[in-house]
């Protein structure tokens, strides 16, 4: 348990909550104890289920971490942040303890062995489930040696024996885990494939700081126009690219359960490795050069290639270029080979998809095919096979057997979706339609197949007699979400329905334990209580099915008894919108009139109004209150609108964006008028609020309406000029619709925000479009116009905020902002 933090005297907190003008350098400031408590209050472990599915891995979730974590060493490279001192991609939070749960007595287990200062990074199960793999993140200064000596900073590699229910170092070398975590299980469990940092490496490469030349760029006209979205963290010379090299060099080697290991092949740029489900081919993709310093890692070219566990290639797959940009449109992909990968239920079979239009979706082709997806079985000497032909993007395969596999595509332009079920050992077979429909329609959603890992570790359809298979879908409904199991006969397309989530719980299908679907592990909840995970025995009477498995106590009794109300109420366009109103404990409206309030929102493109006008989320959800989303205010006396719908909707031929502004604004006023209409919130006491696009959305309404007294933007966008090849949904470039930008950008009408603006922004924002400069040039705009705004930027803080010290100062900014210009404002 955490330490209960001081009370602070109330007049302290809001003296320095007071913003004062210019620039303020005082260190990290505490909210009100209330909030802090919220901060600070227990946080539930995590689990992993085993491949029997009688096992659960616990592990415990820390609290959030020190500005000291959080300010560690970081490269960034190529569109990558890497933690210099443990070769890894920089993260601040790991498992601090490990231990087993039995599902079936439902008894935990302590496990020995265990690292000191547990800082568990990744963890997978044994295929046969004798075993399971960690990584531990040791740092310099902590006892990292078998024999208690000190080293630098490392990712090790742990075994935990689960028989034994010990844990011990499998191997002394440290791993690399910068573009991957570092290893993976052979298919048979008698080891494991690593990344190593490679021995004689030596020391990162460093510059003298003296330039040889200048940083040259070209573009020759060849009349192709490429999306070119802004990035982040990018490579900016030559000396970032030697550094991005030594970084994401690795030795693949195979480490045997005793330790004893295997180099393969010679070190290289893995960016990828996966070994056939058959265990004698390795699928290997390496980054080549040339770079760029305009696109990040992940559209640098790749060789990719099968080996055997020597590491000698056996066959070369494709040898992809260096890609700067893709076609216009959001259904433009790579024109060459994409998306490798092994097929899961044969031993040794390769499946990717490559365009038939150049990639350019506004390309014709023949016979309206837009993607063929190929096999290409071992040895690899005969040409690949065609396995389907698709009128639209392929969107994923789940494999089951010989005669049955579902393979998806779709075509966001239209949000079609497609579902087809395949042979892929009888290719002359035609293709099944199994569904279609709108990805975006979520009351006819079918659901989503339940895979089960097979003997080797690949993930497969589970598929009963009669050809059936179970989905898993979230059930939505005009009374809300209702997760469900269905089994579907893949031959007569019937369906029964096996489960069903009803009030007053929300409860969600997070395993199916036993091969007909009738032994299910669920998360349960209510608005008064937090998921817990139980069994559900669907053979047994309705009263006798459920049988606890956790029971984690309420991490905020404070706010237990939370008033929240899933709303509806009309647009004036007809649109019918969606939020959740919260309101303090014990409030009544009759007896304590309108509140102030908070209203916190996220925009969402629809090509249809029905589907706009679906109900979201459910009343009987737990009545979570975090410290990232505004429920927080609810400790504060705040009453809160909580995820409104704000759908903007471009129907036929027309963008959405096209009426952004319109929509929007009739957005927020149908929710002002609901609210106020109930008597819940005070019309002249209002906040907006987002963060990202909701921090967008939260300047345009400030600058096109007066119904809010202060909007609190969180790390967004606010200039479209400076995202020109697009945004969010948006897909046409700045020049194909400049009036759309112009008009979208709050930054453009800053001289009309009249209300007051917080605007806070991680440093080091990682986030392709919310570059930190969008807020300090939207803060600048404000202030030599003369309005009221505020900037806080959190030191080494990217888009969402890690360390507690930054969570503490967000609330506070948020709290002092709302004190001053909202709860106490007067009409």
């Amino acid at each position: 348990m955490n330490k209960p933090l001081p009370v602070l005297p109330l007049n302290l907190g809001l003296m320095a909550a007071s913003p004062q003008a210019g620039a303020q350098q005082g260190g990290y400031r505490l909210p009100p104890a209330a909030l802090q408590a919220i901060v600070d209050a227990p946080r539930a472990p995590a689990l992993s289920l085993s491949p029997q599915r009688n096992l659960v891995a616990v592990v415990q979730t820390p609290p959030l971490p020190g500005i000291a974590e959080v300010a560690q060493p970081e490269l960034k490279l190529a569109g990558l942040r890497i933690n210099p001192r443990t070769c890894s991609s920089s993260r601040f939070s790991f498992g601090t303890d490990l231990s087993l749960l039995n599902v079936g007595t439902r008894k935990e287990s302590r496990l020995r062995g265990l690292p000191r200062d547990l800082r568990l990074a990744d963890l997978s199960w044994s295929p046969d489930q004798r075993h399971l793999a960690f990584t531990h993140v040791a740092l310099q200064g902590e006892q990292v040696g078998e024999g208690g000596e000190g080293g630098e900073g490392r990712v090790e590699l742990w075994l935990l024996d689960i028989a034994e229910r010990k844990a011990r170092k499998l191997s002394p070398q440290p791993l690399s885990a910068v573009l991957t975590r570092g290893f993976n299980w052979l298919p048979d469990s008698s080891g494991l494939l690593v990344h190593w940092r490679p021995d004689g490496i030596g020391k990162a490469p460093v510059s003298d700081g003296i330039p040889t030349g200048p940083i040259e760029q070209d573009s020759t006209a060849d009349g192709h126009v490429r999306q070119l979205r802004t990035y982040q963290d990018l490579l900016k010379n030559e000396d970032d690219a030697r550094l991005f090299e030594y970084y994401v060099t690795v030795q693949m080697a195979i480490v045997d359960l005793q330790g004893k290991t295997r180099l393969v092949g010679a070190p290289g740029q893995y960016s990828r490795t996966s070994i056939a489900p058959g265990g004698e081919h390795l699928l290997t993709q390496s980054i080549t050069r040339p770079y760029s310093y305009i696109v990040p890692a992940s559209s640098f070219g790749e060789r990719v290639e099968v080996r055997d566990l020597h590491g000698e290639v056996l066959h070369l797959v494709a040898d992809l270029p260096l890609e700067e940009g893709l076609p216009p449109g959001n259904d433009a992909v790579s024109a060459g080979v994409r998306h490798v990968s092994w097929r899961a239920d044969v031993p040794a079979s390769l499946v990717w998809t490559e365009a038939q239009d150049g990639g350019d979706p506004a390309r014709a082709v023949i016979d309206g095919i837009r993607d063929l997806v190929l096999l290409h079985a071992a040895p690899f000497r005969e040409p690949p096979l065609v396995l389907a032909r698709l009128t639209m993007r392929y969107a994923g395969i789940a494999w089951g057997r010989d005669d049955v596999a579902l393979i998806n595509e779709r075509w966001h332009k239209t949000r079609d979706y497609k579902q087809w079920m395949i042979a892929p050992a009888h290719l002359s077979s035609p293709p099944e339609l199994i569904y279609a429909g709108s990805y975006e329609d979520r009351y006819s959603s079918p659901g989503s197949p339940v895979m089960r890992a097979d003997v080797n570790g690949f993930a497969r359809l589970l598929i009963g007699p009669g050809t059936t298979v179970l989905l898993d879908g979230a059930g939505a409904t005009p009374e809300g979400d209702r997760p469900f199991l269905d089994r579907l006969s893949l031959t007569t397309r019937q369906k029964e329905r096996l489960f069903q989530s009803a009030a007053p719980y929300f409860e969600n299908v997070a395993a199916v334990l036993n091969d007909d679907g009738t032994l299910l592990l669920t998360t349960r909840e209510s608005p008064t209580e937090r998921p817990n995970y139980y069994l559900r025995d669907l053979t047994r009477p309705e009263g006798e099915q459920l049988t606890a498995l956790t029971s984690y106590p309420h991490p905020t009794p404070q706010l237990k008894d939370v008033i929240k109300e899933q709303i509806r109420y009309p647009r004036a366009d007809g649109v019918e919108m969606t939020a959740t109103l919260m309101l303090p404990p014990a409030y009544d409206a009759a007896r304590d009139g309108p509140l102030p309030m908070l209203m916190w929102a996220y925009p969402q493109e629809f090509k249809s109004a029905g589907a706009a006008s679906q109900m979201t989320g459910s009343p009987y959800r737990f009545n979570a209150v975090s410290y990232w989303g505004p429920a927080v205010f609810l400790a504060m006396g705040y009453a809160v609108l909580d995820n409104p719908s704000f759908p903007i909707v471009g129907s036929g031929e027309d963008e959405p964006n096209d009426a952004y502004l319109p929509q929007l604004v009739a957005s927020a006023e149908a929710a002002v008028e609901e609210v106020v209409r109930r008597g819940v919130a005070d019309r002249h006491r209002l906040a907006i609020g987002g963060h990202s696009y909701g921090a967008f959305m939260t300047g345009n309404l400030l600058a096109h309406t007066r119904l809010f007294r202060a909007g609190i933007a969180r790390s967004g966008a606010y200039n479209r000029t400076l995202t020109p090849f697009g945004f969010q949904s948006e897909e046409r470039p700045y020049w194909q619709a400049p009036q759309v930008y112009q008009a979208m950008s709050p930054f453009n009408n800053a001289d009309k925000i009249k209300d007051a603006m917080l605007l806070i922004h991680g440093a080091e924002d990682s986030n392709s479009g919310t570059f930190p400069l969008q807020s300090e040039r939207m803060f600048q705009a404000i202030k030599g116009l003369g309005g009221t705004a505020r900037l806080v930027m959190l030191p080494n803080e990217s888009h969402a905020y890690r360390a507690r010290e930054s969570i503490m100062q967000m609330l506070y900014e948020t709290n002092a902002w709302l004190e001053k210009y909202v709860k106490n404002a007067t009409a």
